[in-house]
């Protein structure tokens, strides 16, 4: 009797990433993939690794995390999905598993990502206040934002608004496709979508941008920090509470 060929299969989850130490594996085992790998090996009695979509930091929500892993399953795909929903602890979520074809990565086969970032001003209420940054006092001026904002769309180098500590050799050149800002009364959220991000870029384009608004920079000023591709202490990272991945896409 030969052994089931090994199947690749696609996850979809959700998180509120408030009691996580983010996505990648850490040693204290608090992440989102320490979590969803301990309850694969229970299931499948053996060590699996899982790759995810994307690397959210400590403290960052997903609504759309992809994440993919090899295993034999000789059971219907809905046994094996309800067995992983079963045991996930409170603030995670499995939005969907199935098989796909070995050619799929969730991180090499991805086109893009969607992010939004949600600030309130003043405080938000305990129901909003893990996804809100609470602006207190300050007020921002979204006209002036807006403005600033479009020299970011486009292809750039953008070193200026990563943060030290991401991968090794990432390419710091990046397509940003869409970013808008919106607000809604007192909340105002920053919808930014490329093809890839640097580590904590997102958070430090919110941090500049945020910046501008408070009249500290022009917006002029952020086609300059643009440019000089050099961590200026005008754009500060945004707290992480604030980031939700809302989107992978793929082809």
């Amino acid at each position: 009797m030969t052994d089931s060929p090994t199947q690749r299969w696609k996850g979809v989850c959700s998180y509120d990433g408030t009691d996580f130490e983010g996505w990648q594996s850490q040693p204290n085992g608090n992440t989102i993939q320490d979590v969803i790998e301990a309850r694969l090996g229970e299931i499948f009695k053996k060590p699996l690794r899982i790759h995810g979509s994307a690397r959210t930091d400590s403290g960052v929500h997903a609504k759309y995390q992809v994440f993919h892993f090899d295993a034999t399953w000789n059971h219907p795909k809905e046994a094996l999905c309800r067995a992983l929903l079963s045991e996930l602890p409170e603030g995670l979520h499995l939005n969907s598993l199935m098989p796909v074809p070995k050619t799929f990565h969730a991180l090499h086969s991805a086109t893009g990502k969607r992010y939004i970032y949600r600030a309130f001003e003043g405080d938000a209420n305990p129901f909003e206040s893990r996804f809100y940054w609470s602006l207190r006092f300050r007020r921002l001026n979204v006209e002036k934002m807006q403005q600033a904002s479009r020299h970011l769309l486009g292809k750039h180098d953008f070193t200026a608004f990563s943060a030290i500590g991401g991968s090794p050799g990432d390419n710091p050149v990046k397509e940003l496709r869409r970013l808008e800002i919106r607000r809604r009364g007192p909340r105002i959220s920053f919808i930014v979508e490329g093809s890839g991000f640097l580590y904590k870029m997102v958070r430090r384009i919110v941090g500049a941008l945020y910046n501008v608004g408070l009249g500290r920079l022009e917006p002029h000023q952020i086609k300059t920090l643009l440019a000089n591709r050099v961590r200026d202490v005008n754009i500060l990272t945004s707290p992480s509470k604030g980031l939700c991945l809302e989107r992978v896409f793929y082809r």
